[in-house]
Order: structure tokens, then sequence, then C-alpha cells
């Protein structure tokens, strides 16, 4: 309610025919009658309840490429918009438009409790066998170039969305987004990171996922192997797709850290952890 209210709100964006595309998937907190009463134009789509975040948006970006617009906006639902970040997303996209080169605009949001950058723009990294993603330093005022992005807040113009498509289907909750803009990168479209914070997004935390050494090692595994971990199949979908010849050691190396961690930090072992540990929801 509060990320609607906030988009709801943007400055600058008179000339802009705006339509929300919002999925209900089985909530059971009346969050959708909520909604239909205080936002009554959006358009609600109900899911199975099995959908996650990448199922989710495939449904909602295919309804509205069905109807057909100039361009597709990602905005996750904890995503606050600073008052005049879809007027500079725009702005920037047709800037791109009128130089006749069509791009995915990306924007950078930060957390409340730090102030400091967690999503955005990613940048491939390779180094020998190494291969990383790391978010990009947004610019006060120049755009900057990028391989990919987080689905938080992100333009994809009609014209990438065209040549694309929609989200990989066989992604039910991760790396969708960010296999998305790898897969425009290839088609030939620019993905660059619009100067200036887009919003404030909470981080997720290590605590209670795979990720989290003082969980039993088969409540790490199970989490491991759900829709929300690291499932075998989509993990290795994603880095045969896009980590080249060095996909193997990549495809692997989430179980044989989590076994490796998790014999590590048994009692016999354990240490103390960092203070406070923080996970990106697309890696």
């Amino acid at each position: 309610m509060a990320s609607l209210d906030m988009l709801f709100r943007q400055r600058g964006i008179g000339d802009l025919d705006v339509e929300v595309f919002l999925v209900d998937d089985g909530c059971t907190d009346r969050t959708g009658d909520a909604i239909r009463s205080r936002f009554p134009a959006v358009h609600i789509l109900r899911g199975n309840g099995e959908l996650y975040w990448s199922g989710g948006m495939q449904l909602a970006f295919a309804v509205a490429m069905n109807i057909g617009f100039d361009a597709y906006i990602f905005l996750n639902d904890d995503t606050m918009l600073y008052r005049d970040a879809l007027a500079r997303l725009v702005s920037l996209a047709r800037e791109r438009l009128e130089a006749g080169s069509a791009a995915i605009v990306v924007g950078s949001t930060r957390s409340p409790s730090t102030g400091l950058l967690n999503y955005g723009g990613l940048m491939r990294k390779i180094s020998g066998l190494s291969v990383d993603l790391e978010i990009v330093q947004m610019h006060a005022s120049v755009p900057i170039p990028c391989d990919t992005m987080h689905g938080n807040f992100v333009l994809i113009p009609a014209e990438v969305a065209a040549v694309v498509g929609n989200l990989e289907e066989r992604f039910q909750h991760q790396f969708a987004d960010i296999d998305y803009g790898l897969r425009a990168k290839c088609a030939g479209f620019d993905v660059v990171v619009m100067p200036g914070y887009a919003g404030d997004c909470s981080d997720n935390s290590y605590t209670g996922t795979w990720r989290d050494s003082d969980l039993a090692f088969g409540d790490r595994w199970h989490h491991l192997m759900s829709p929300k971990g690291v499932p075998v199949g989509e993990w290795a979908l994603f880095t045969r797709r896009h980590f080249g010849w060095r996909w193997l050691p990549y495809a692997i190396s989430p179980y044989v850290k989590t076994i490796a961690s998790s014999a590590f930090s048994c009692d016999l072992w354990r240490r103390e952890k960092p203070p406070l540990a923080y996970e990106r929801r697309s890696l």
C-alpha cells in the first residue's frame, strides 16, 4: 500500500498514462481488497499462490505486453520511490530513444537503515576463472552503463520487450531479472543506471535463510533447494547461459559452500558471526 501510494504521488509525469498491474498471489491478509478500495484503477491479477517473484512478474508482464504500451516498468512492492523517480526514469529512456538507441533504464535504491546502495545495476567482472556480478555505484548526474540489473525499479522500452520477450519462465523466484538484462545485452541493447537514487528499499537478512550458518544443516539445505534458495535446475540454467566455459564451478559452488560452512560452523568449530549480513534477493 505504501509503495503504491508513493507511485501515485509521483511528480512531473503529467504527460504519462500510467496503468498498474499487480499480482495478488494468494494473499491472506486482504491486501487485494484494500487495494481495490484505495486504488481502484489498479489491475489486480490473481495467481495460484505459488508464483513467487519471477512467476508473478511474468504474469503481470505478459498481460501488459498483450495490451501494448510504450514501456514496461518493474516495481517491487517494498520499493518506496522518491517523488521524482518515475519522471527521471522515463526522461532518460526517452533521451535514449530519441538518440536512436533504446535502452533498459535501472533505478538504484538504498537501504533506509544504512543509507547505502543495495539494489540497482550490475556489472559482470571476469578475471581468470572468476566471474562476479558487482553492483554499480550510480552517479549523481551522469547515466552509468552496466550489464544487467536487479528488478526493483526498471524501465523496459517496448522496443526491447519486442525482441527479448518476457522473463524466463523456468526461473520461479530468483535470477529472472538478472537473466533478462544479460539477454538484452546479448541482443544488442544497452542497460544504463539512471543518475541519483530512485528510492528506498529494505535489505534482506541472512537470518533464517540457507546462508544462515546458525541453522542446522538440514534446515539450510531445505532452504537452499527451495524456490527462494538456489534450486539446482534453475542455477544450472543461469550459469550455463551466462558464465560460458566457467559455468561448472559456479554451478556447484552454493552446494559445496553450504556443506563446508555447515561443517565448519558446528559447535567444535563455531566462530562469532559478523553483526549483520545481507543478501541480494536476486542472487
